[in-house]
């Protein structure tokens, strides 16, 4: 911090604690000029007011409250002042476990851990031979097995999981509108041990699906391309409209493949959906088709090899690929 907020900061928590000093001092002399608890001699409205003062209990309790700012500042200190118990905080935030480690060795060098860095490092010392030994397991092996250590793997997993993907994906894995299932076999990017630990990894930014509705020739266009997707699951729809949505279906086979069937299926890792099983990513309705085809859908899923690292997403990845077992 610079010498001008460190000295703005000081004055000002020090004059606030000052002031409320001086404005309670105020408030507790007697300006009415009659004794406490007699009328002041001003009426309203047949309400006569009387010189009652502050209540004992409350201006003692602020007396008190000022007296503990000035405490808790002597104790932790202001500013540059460390205070008396020379307490010190990192000024860094808190980091990403890469950056940590980083820090935590130039730290240890230095002699000037600060509490979040001997944390981490006390977790890494702790903890790191167990994922050290996780990750040199297969992830399929950690997913499947029922030995002891592949049982207790998949609790770490589901662990972090909640922690940091349930918020998109849910508590149960079974996602929400935009955010994939990851409890069925319906892949995006293809569903191998492999796949799933390299989207956890690097995190996928989706090539993005394009507004179709100029291309299509408006409304009808894009009603009749809805149509046709909607017949590759089964569904009832317009022969006539699915028929002249097939033709313009043409467009959409370089992603989606001549047959619907996604680009997981061809071997490509575009994240186009498969469109034949009737697993819809952002609503299977018949509005919510042609909106998707009218106006486009992207979405991203951040990469967490920085913030998790390689050994926890491992992990993360034989709980997540075990769902689709089951």
């Amino acid at each position: 911090m610079s010498s001008f907020w460190t000295i703005w900061v000081s004055v000002l928590s020090l004059g606030t604690l000052i002031g409320c000093y001086l404005l309670l001092r105020m408030c507790l002399k007697n300006f009415a000029g009659v004794p406490e608890g007699e009328a002041t001699g001003h009426v309203f409205d047949g309400i006569e007011e009387l010189n009652n003062p502050l209540p004992k209990w409350w201006s003692n309790f602020f007396l008190l409250t000022i007296l503990w700012g000035f405490f808790y500042i002597a104790v932790y200190g202001l500013g540059g002042w460390k205070g008396f118990s020379g307490w010190q905080s990192s000024n860094q935030g808190i980091l990403n476990l890469a950056e940590s480690k980083e820090k935590s060795a130039l730290a240890k060098e230095t002699g000037m851990l600060v509490q979040y860095d001997r944390e981490v490092a006390a977790a890494d010392e702790k903890y790191g031979p167990i994922f050290d030994a996780y990750a040199k397991r297969e992830i399929i092996d950690l997913a499947t097995a029922n030995d002891e250590e592949a049982t207790a793997a998949r609790k770490v997993g589901q662990r972090l999981f909640l922690q940091n993907c349930s918020q998109c994906h849910g508590s149960d894995a079974r996602g929400a509108t935009g955010f994939p299932n990851l409890a069925d076999q319906d892949w995006l990017y293809g569903g191998s041990p492999e796949m799933i630990k390299a989207t956890l990894m690097h995190g996928r930014k989706a090539n993005g699906m394009m507004a179709w509705s100029a291309a299509l020739g408006g409304e009808q266009g894009v009603k009749e391309v809805a149509a046709f997707v909607l017949s590759l699951s089964g569904r009832e729809v317009d022969p006539k409209a699915a028929a002249a949505g097939k033709v313009k279906f043409a467009m959409c086979a370089a992603c989606h493949g001549s047959e619907g069937k996604g680009s997981a299926e061809m071997g490509i890792a575009l994240g186009a959906p498969n469109l034949t099983d009737n697993i819809w990513l952002y609503g299977g309705s018949q509005r919510a088709v042609e909106s998707s085809i009218a106006n486009g859908r992207a979405g991203v899923m951040p990469a967490w090899d920085k913030i998790l690292g390689e050994q926890k997403i491992h992990v993360i990845s034989a709980y997540v690929y075990s769902l689709s077992q089951e």
